[in-house]
């Protein structure tokens, strides 16, 4: 199971040219639903004007090195590794999601495109990749299903409780991943009817995830790292988001400044603590 390449099994059956034409179609897709989303919430709008806004209070001038810096900072932080997840376990879960999808998708295309045609030997490394991606999206996505989502570790509510487009995104991954992992095991054991059923799922489910990105959560993928790189620029030109300075309240300059501080908080005002972070959401 884990060596062979499962396009090229079904290849006997559906045409390597039609698989072609469907993987194309669903990148055209997201391409389609992406723009159609970013037209409907006005994303490029938002931005465009947010950072025009920020120049105006900006107070120090970052120039394109500076730039150049704080996005491959983006890159390496936000984009590769997750790190504004503050919790370990809702990053790892990301993580898992993130590396096992992209892993399947590239590795989908690679076997189809270069490998289904008569005659074609597959190398074993990208069925095995496909076979891991797989693996490691179920693993991270169903960790985040059953436990991580916050309205279930916070608000109390089931599992199996379906939440309409807020959760399109990831039950697509889900059973596009989980159909594809039993399609190929039981085409590999020789169930060819059962084997056809399960591909047909995985079709329809991918169909679903690629779809479905106007309604669901996919194309935030695209708008997190522009708004992360973003907020870095605004934290360094000094506009700060048009959010207050982070000041000293013992200091004298600033509570002059500001003299409710010493009046409801003392001269020596006390460090307030973690606030909201100092427990676990657990209310419920």
């Amino acid at each position: 199971m884990f060596v062979n390449n499962p396009f090229a099994q079904i290849a006997e059956t559906i045409s390597p040219g039609l698989m072609k034409f469907y993987v194309v179609a669903m990148i055209l897709a997201v391409i389609g639903g992406t723009l159609l989303d970013l037209m409907h919430k006005q994303s490029a709008k938002y931005f465009f004007e947010n950072s025009k806004k920020a120049q105006k209070n900006a107070k120090v001038k970052v120039n394109s090195g500076k730039k150049a810096g704080l996005a491959v900072k983006t890159v390496a932080n936000e984009v590769l590794t997750s790190s504004e997840f503050c919790n370990s376990r809702r990053r790892m879960s990301h993580l898992l999601t993130m590396y096992g999808f992209i892993l399947f998708v590239v590795t989908t295309a690679i076997m189809i495109f270069s490998y289904t045609g008569a005659g074609s030997d597959t190398p074993v490394i990208w069925p095995l990749l496909w076979h891991l991606g797989a693996i490691m999206l179920c693993a991270g996505g169903y960790w985040f299903w059953f436990s991580i989502r916050v309205d279930v570790a916070s608000e109390g509510v089931k599992w199996n409780q379906f939440n309409g487009r807020g959760d399109l995104f990831i039950l697509g991954l889900l059973s596009t991943a989980t159909f594809g992992l039993l399609w190929s095991f039981f085409q590999a054991v020789g169930a060819g009817a059962f084997a056809m059923l399960l591909f047909g799922l995985f079709i329809i489910s991918s169909t679903v995830l690629f779809g479905s990105v106007y309604w669901s959560k996919f194309a935030h993928m695209f708008f997190k790292p522009a708004a992360a790189f973003q907020k870095k620029v605004a934290m360094a030109d000094g506009s700060r988001e048009n959010l207050p300075d982070d000041y000293d309240l013992t200091d004298p300059e600033v509570q002059a400044k500001f003299p409710d501080i010493p009046e409801y908080l003392g001269a020596n005002p006390p460090n307030m603590g973690l606030g909201i972070k100092r427990e676990a959401p657990r209310h419920y």
